[in-house]
């Protein structure tokens, strides 16, 4: 009985820690200040967007995107190298 409670009792809490924010763009990113004034009409939604840039702290950061049907761009994931 007891290991059933303790079941229902980390289950909820267990799973509220699989939740994640989107990302936020940052300065240097595509979508920072929002949506690009030009929009992507050659390539097809779905497509993913590689965008390359230095923080200004030196970092070189890389980014994803992935093109939405709306011609919009959904930042999908983020890494920052620190410099050698």
């Amino acid at each position: 009985m007891k290991p059933l409670i303790a079941l229902l009792v980390c289950a909820p809490l267990l799973a509220a820690c699989n939740t994640t924010e989107p990302l936020q763009p940052i300065p240097g990113s595509i979508t920072y200040g929002g949506q690009p004034h030009m929009k992507l009409t050659q390539s097809p939604p779905g497509s993913r967007i590689e965008h390359r840039f230095t923080n200004k702290w030196g970092q070189d950061v890389y980014e994803t995107y992935i093109l939405q049907p709306d011609r919009s761009l959904k930042l999908v994931s983020r890494e920052e190298m620190t410099p050698l």
